[in-house]
């Protein structure tokens, strides 16, 4: 039995977890569920205009979160139309590991920076030697 085979049998939703947390953990998907989290319901173009992203990047970003059950869309047929979005109650249990995610980064950015930059400086060194 290969050491694959025998990791896939010790987790036999290893692929589902995957596909969750590769939809989840993106980018995009945490500044959406961080923002709506912290102003409430928003129109598409608030989003927008919070995230500094690009139109067509928020609204698979908000049709991806829609489909997983973690945003509301909601439609109202006004002149222009008006298009809202909201956390769902699975979108904000959500927030929960989002907002640790946070703090944790948060903790460790000095800790981070000096290990960037240790290692900087060793591959600057090793390819100083090297050439």
């Amino acid at each position: 039995m290969s050491e694959s085979e025998s990791v896939s049998q010790q987790c036999p939703d290893c692929k589902r977890i995957n596909e969750v947390l590769t939809r989840v953990g993106d980018r995009w998907s945490v500044l959406v569920i961080i923002s709506l989290s912290q102003y409430g319901t928003l129109r598409f173009n608030e989003l927008k205009r919070n995230l500094g992203i690009s139109q067509r990047m928020l609204s698979r970003t908000l049709r991806e979160l829609e489909r997983d059950g973690l945003v509301n869309r909601t439609y109202h047929p006004t002149i222009p139309p008006k298009v809202e979005y909201n956390l769902t109650a699975m979108g904000e249990s959500f927030c929960e590991p989002v907002n640790a995610l946070g703090h944790w980064a948060l903790k460790n950015l000095s800790r981070i920076d000096a290990a960037r930059e240790s290692f900087d400086i060793a591959k600057e060194m090793q390819n100083a030697a090297s050439a």
